[in-house]
C-alpha cells in the first residue's frame, strides 16, 4: 500500500483526489437541485419530499458521504495550495486550461470561501432550523421565511453566482487533471462543463428570487 500512499502524496495524486472529489459533488447537485425545485410545486408536496428524506434510514449516511467528499476536497485543496506556496511565492493555479486563464479559473480561491460561508448559512436555516419557528415538517414555511428577506435572497443569489464560476472551471479542469484532454474531446466537456455551470446556477438562483418576489407580494 506504500506505492498508493505516495501517490495520494504526490502532487498529481492530490490533484486527481480534488478532481474526482469535485465531480461526485457535481453529481450530488443534480439530485439536489431536482428536489429543490419541488418548491415551486407548493408547501404539501415540497414538505412531502422533506418528510421522505428526513425519515429515510439511508439519508443519514449520505450525509456522512457528502460531508466526506466535501471535507476532502476542501482539505486536500488546501494543503496543496500550501505547498505551493511554501515552494514558490507565486499564487498557485490547479489547471490552467491550455486556452489561457477565465475569470472562473482566477477566482477559484474567493468562490470557494463563498460557498464555504453559504453552506455553513444554509445548513444552519435550513437543516437546523436557526432562527426559525417552524418545524422540520414546515421545511416550505422555513425556506419562504428565510428567502422572503430581501437580503437573505440576495446573498443566496450572489453565492449561485460563485457556484457558477466555480464550475465553470472546476468540471472541465477535473477532467484535464484526470487525463481526459484530447483536442476532440476537450472542446465538447468545456462546453458540456459550461451549460453544466450555467444550468445549475440560474436554477438555483431562480429560487430565492421567486421566494423572495412571492414574499414581497404578500
Amino acid at each position: 500500500m506504500r506505492w498508493l500512499f505516495d501517490l495520494l502524496n504526490s502532487s498529481i495524486g492530490k490533484k486527481i483526489t480534488i478532481g474526482i472529489a469535485g465531480l461526485l459533488l457535481c453529481c450530488f447537485l443534480i439530485p439536489h437541485l431536482v428536489g429543490n425545485l419541488i418548491l415551486f410545486l407548493g408547501a404539501d408536496q415540497f414538505n412531502a419530499y422533506a418528510h421522505f428524506l428526513q425519515t429515510n434510514p439511508l439519508t443519514p449516511l449520505a450525509e456522512l458521504g457528502l460531508l466526506a467528499l466535501f471535507l476532502i476536497h476542501v482539505i486536500v485543496t488546501l494543503y496543496a495550495r500550501w505547498q505551493n506556496w511554501g515552494a514558490r511565492p507565486v499564487a498557485y493555479e490547479m489547471s490552467v486550461s491550455k486556452g489561457g486563464r477565465t475569470i472562473g479559473s482566477t477566482t477559484m480561491i474567493y468562490t470557494a470561501f463563498l460557498l464555504l460561508a453559504f453552506l455553513i448559512a444554509h445548513v444552519a436555516t435550513f437543516k437546523y432550523g436557526w432562527r426559525s419557528d417552524f418545524r422540520n415538517e414546515e421545511l416550505f414555511e422555513r425556506v419562504m421565511e428565510f428567502l422572503g428577506n430581501p437580503w437573505i435572497a440576495g446573498f443566496y443569489v450572489l453565492a449561485m453566482a460563485g457556484l457558477g464560476l466555480h464550475l465553470s472551471h472546476g468540471f472541465q479542469s477535473a477532467f484535464q487533471t484526470l487525463g481526459i484532454n484530447h483536442p476532440k474531446y476537450t472542446p465538447l466537456i468545456k462546453a458540456v462543463g459550461l451549460v453544466f455551470a450555467v444550468a445549475t446556477a440560474a436554477a438555483f438562483a431562480a429560487i430565492p428570487i421567486w421566494a423572495c418576489w412571492l414574499g414581497g407580494a404578500r
